[in-house]
């Protein structure tokens, strides 16, 4: 699945990943390949991503998650 993470001033990430955990309002979650479509808030914490044995941590402030079709769009605060 594609992951972007976007802010008002740049592109922090964009590139395929297998998983992406998520710092939502009601609690951290996960997303994998071929999830249901949701929307979601955001709040201060860490989104983490991993492809094969590769893994990234990217501190937030808050933010929005939507996903829909094995892309996760997380525009950032």
């Amino acid at each position: 699945m594609t992951l972007k993470i976007i802010s008002a001033t740049e592109v922090l990430f964009v590139g395929d990943v297998e998983m992406v955990t998520l710092p939502g309002e009601k609690g951290r979650f996960t997303v994998l390949n071929n999830h249901a479509s949701l929307i979601s808030t955001l709040v201060a914490g860490d989104i983490t991503y991993r492809n094969g044995a590769d893994s990234a941590t990217t501190h937030i402030d808050g933010g929005i998650a939507d996903v829909d079709n094995n892309i996760v769009s997380v525009c950032v605060y």
